[in-house]
């Protein structure tokens, strides 16, 4: 296959990565996630809180003072917030943001300005209108960043506090283990631009690296011809950069059956850390919901972060 014969770099910069909080438990237990990424890759953190426009209150049931008056205080307590959140990342490089607006365009409009490289949000793992992260909102996110979101849903592991960072360029113990990633790959375009996150990660953090590819449609010739999984094993392995240099061999594996229920299937049976996908272009004419794609699946189920480069 062609694009298998490409080289894959692993050099992934992510000098500035995104924070982006709505200030509940499900932001708070992605924040070492964003400390982890940013002692690893030496990125600056941007922490980012949208409210809403104030023309989404219902205006004609205060007056222009009140509802002015509203709107300062929710200012000014999401600004409150934002400083304790940065206080916890003392010793690491970073920059606030308290913004007003929809929440994925004003995302897309850092993520544009300055240039991010990697967004990290908390999942509430729940759908339906003005639920956070992952609703209705997480789903546009999903759907129109320009940068790889890094989701840390309900089933994800907690770590505890954000580790101190050192001054003298040492990487302290940190409270977020990536002993183990999971790559799942279906070997088209959209699946190979994640492949060097992968390594990347695995490197990175000298952790084990399973390469996953789930063949949905065998027929009944599995075991009379083995054909098919022989020569995804074979793209697997190609997939590995010559000078990638990792602590782990990366371990091949092929099934069949449904990507989604495979992927955290063997994620749950080999304790991964971290699941990276890459996301097929969605339809941009569909705003309000995603369709039930892996990837979806996926994030909303899966017992550590998920990675979805697009």
């Amino acid at each position: 296959m062609k694009l298998l014969e490409e080289k894959i770099n692993t050099d992934v910069s992510l000098k500035n990565i995104l924070f982006a909080t709505d200030f509940s438990a499900a932001s708070e237990a992605a924040l070492p996630y964003v400390a982890a990424m940013s002692l690893r890759y030496g990125g600056t953190v941007h922490v980012a809180h949208v409210l809403p426009e104030i023309n989404l209150v219902r205006a004609s049931a205060v007056d222009p003072v009140t509802l002015g008056s509203i709107y300062e205080d929710a200012h000014s307590r999401a600004q409150e917030k934002i400083q304790e959140v940065a206080t916890r990342l003392a010793g690491y490089p970073h920059r606030t943001h308290v913004r007003h607006g929809k929440v994925s365009e004003v995302l897309s409009e850092i993520i544009h300005a300055d240039e991010i490289d990697l967004l990290v949000t908390g999942t509430h793992g729940r759908t339906g209108l003005g639920k956070l992260f992952l609703g209705s909102v997480a789903e546009e996110i999903l759907r129109t960043a320009t940068c790889p979101v890094l989701t840390v849903g309900p089933k994800a592991p907690k770590p505890h506090g954000v580790p101190k960072h050192r001054d003298n360029g040492d990487i302290p113990p940190i409270s977020v283990e990536v002993g183990h990633i999971l790559y799942a790959t279906d070997f088209g375009l959209h699946s190979l631009i994640a492949a060097p996150y992968a390594f990347s990660l695995a490197r990175e953090f000298r952790a084990r690296l399973v390469l996953l590819h789930v063949i949905e449609e065998y027929g009944e010739h599995l075991h009379n011809h083995p054909g098919p999984i022989a020569a995804a094993l074979r793209k697997l392995e190609q997939l590995q950069p010559e000078d990638a240099v990792l602590r782990h061999s990366p371990e091949p594996v092929v099934q069949f059956g449904s990507p989604a229920d495979h992927i955290l299937q063997t994620a749950t049976e080999r304790e991964t850390d971290l699941i990276v996908l890459g996301a097929r272009p969605r339809n941009v004419k569909v705003v309000t919901h995603l369709p039930w794609t892996t990837a979806h699946k996926v994030i909303t189920n899966a017992r550590c972060p998920v990675l979805t480069v697009r």
